[in-house]
C-alpha cells in the first residue's frame, strides 16, 4: 500500500473508532480486530479465490497486497497488549508468505494449497495464542466479492 493509501486507511480506522491517533488505537481493544477484518481478511480471501481459478498473475498481486497490508497493520498498531505486532507477523506469516510466493512463481496448485493452509493455520494459531480462539479463519468456499471475476483475463 502506498504511503498515502496507508494514511487514508489509518485515518479511516481511527475515525471509525473515534480516536485521535494511532497511539490511541493501541489502547482500544477493537482496533486490531477492526484492522484485520477490514484490511487483512479480504486480501486472504481474494488470494484464495485467485488460486482457485489458477489466476497466477492476480494471486501474485494479492500476495503483494497482503504483505503490504500486514506491514501497514504493524505500522499503524505496533503493539497489542504485550504483543509486538511486527514480531508476531514476522514469526507467524513470513514463511507461509514466502512459500506462497514460490508456489505462485512455479504456478503449482498443490504447493499453493499447502502454503495457503500454512498461512491460514498461522492466523488461527495467533488467534488462539491471544485469547481469540473463537476467530477461526478458513479458505474461502464462496466469493464475498460478487462484482469481481477471479478468472484470468484473456487480455
Amino acid at each position: 500500500m502506498h504511503k498515502s493509501h496507508r494514511s487514508i486507511a489509518a485515518i479511516a480506522v481511527l475515525a471509525a473508532l473515534e480516536m485521535a491517533g494511532p497511539a490511541n488505537a493501541q489502547q482500544h481493544p477493537a482496533a486490531l480486530g477492526d484492522l484485520m477484518t477490514a484490511f487483512v481478511q479480504p486480501r486472504h480471501i481474494k488470494l484464495g479465490l485467485a488460486e482457485s481459478e489458477r489466476n497466477w498473475p492476480y494471486a501474485a498481486y494479492e500476495l503483494d497486497q497482503l504483505r503490504a497490508t500486514f506491514a501497514d497493520v504493524a505500522e499503524i498498531m505496533p503493539k497489542y497488549r504485550d504483543l509486538s505486532i511486527p514480531d508476531m507477523m514476522n514469526s507467524t506469516v513470513k514463511e507461509p508468505l514466502a512459500a506462497l510466493d514460490r508456489a505462485i512463481q512455479a504456478r503449482e496448485g498443490s504447493q499453493f494449497s499447502a502454503a495457503y493452509r500454512q498461512l491460514t493455520e498461522s492466523c488461527n494459531f495467533c488467534h488462539r495464542s491471544y485469547d481469540r480462539a473463537a476467530i477461526v479463519i478458513q479458505p474461502p468456499t464462496v466469493s464475498s466479492f460478487p462484482d469481481q471475476d477471479f478468472r484470468q483475463s484473456s487480455k
